[in-house]
């Protein structure tokens, strides 16, 4: 899969990758808003014979390229309070017991399984609380981002083809034509909106194109047949406000070094999917940090770790507490916000509940 002319994991990977892992940590339930792009046609649904990803995980090759490199990464992972399960059971004395489940916001029928004992977990829940309630009336919750529309587009007379260079737009513009969308269609939507698409691989495309339900709102859907109240802690809007206090270069950053991945897209796909399969979530941030070994992206790293995540982490916890104060919930939100020493898990701690993983 892999053409012998692309540079090898310490080039290309060590180049481009920082910012999409960043981006697909950070994608929120925004990837919910690919049917509402497929629907309104802005992009054309994925072929069944692109669906088959075909991807190997870019850490083996670290580890044999850069195997003290490799080593050190690690040991930063298990470092990271609270960085080694992605479902943990919450407890209190009075209370039924509830339960934190790290998901990631995609379509990949191993996510979907869900780690031992979680599903039995949701079942028995009274109440399911996700990041947001709206991905059951995603119409609903567009039509509140539209009532903003400086969240999804340029209104200021900006659009992608004034702030890239030529050479940037030529390429954005040859990677949407082989997916089937014209660049004059989509020129004035801010670049998280084509991020959504162009970060994903063909399969997760395909399976989105075919309505397939992403792991939250699988939980959310299988909630809903069985009469339970679904609850969010945040709205679509909210999230894109997140996103949209990101600096504005760091997302065309991501938009074209993403492109520049080529076929390597599918490999970083898997990798992270890999490490949230392992349990070992924690991992993540060193690897993000091992992605820019020449601090370029400090500044930038250090800017999404407090809007996108610590940041949020602190807002769901509260908005978390009086749900779980009732006893038997079952909390499903992006891995990335369990993990380290104001991650949700410490942050439920904090409110004091035994918190424990769970598998």
């Amino acid at each position: 899969m892999i053409a012998a002319s692309l540079p090898s994991l310490p080039g290309l990977f060590l180049k481009h990758v920082h910012n999409l892992v960043l981006w697909m940590l950070a994608a929120l339930h925004l990837l919910a808003l690919m049917s509402f792009l497929v629907i309104l046609g802005v992009m054309t649904p994925a072929h069944a014979e692109d669906a088959a990803c075909g991807a190997r995980n870019l850490m083996d090759e670290m580890k044999a390229e850069d195997p003290a490199g490799y080593a050190q990464m690690i040991a930063e992972g298990d470092k990271i309070v609270n960085g080694k399960s992605i479902f943990w059971k919450i407890e209190k004395p009075g209370l039924d017991p509830s339960y934190l489940l790290g998901t990631m916001h995609v379509t990949d029928p191993r996510v979907l399984r869900m780690p031992p004992g979680a599903e039995e977990a949701s079942k028995a829940a009274r109440t399911i609380v996700l990041e947001s309630d709206e991905i059951l009336d995603e119409k609903k919750g567009m039509a509140s981002i539209f009532a903003n529309p400086e969240l999804t587009m340029f209104t200021d007379g900006k659009s992608l083809e004034t702030l890239l260079s030529k050479e940037d737009v030529a390429l954005l513009s040859a990677e949407l034509k082989r997916r089937g969308v014209p660049l004059s269609a989509v020129s004035r939507m801010k670049p998280w909106m084509l991020m959504s698409v162009i970060s994903l691989p063909a399969c997760e495309n395909a399976r989105k194109a075919e309505n397939t339900a992403f792991l939250d709102k699988q939980i959310a859907l299988d909630a809903v047949a069985d009469g339970k109240p679904v609850k969010g802690l945040e709205t679509f809007a909210e999230q894109l406000s997140t996103l949209a206090a990101i600096p504005m270069d760091m997302h065309l950053k991501s938009l074209i070094e993403t492109i520049k991945l080529g076929p390597k897209l599918n490999d970083v796909f898997e990798t992270m999917t890999d490490l949230y399969l392992s349990g070992n979530i924690g991992l993540a941030v060193p690897l993000m940090k091992k992605a820019s070994p020449d601090g370029d992206d400090d500044a930038g790293y250090a800017q999404f770790e407090e809007l996108v995540v610590r940041q949020r982490n602190h807002h769901m916890a509260d908005r978390a507490a009086p749900i779980l104060a009732e006893g038997g919930v079952f909390i499903a939100v992006g891995a990335l916000h369990l993990p380290d020493r104001e991650g949700l898990v410490e942050l439920i701690r904090q409110k004091g509940y035994t918190v424990t993983p769970a598998n």
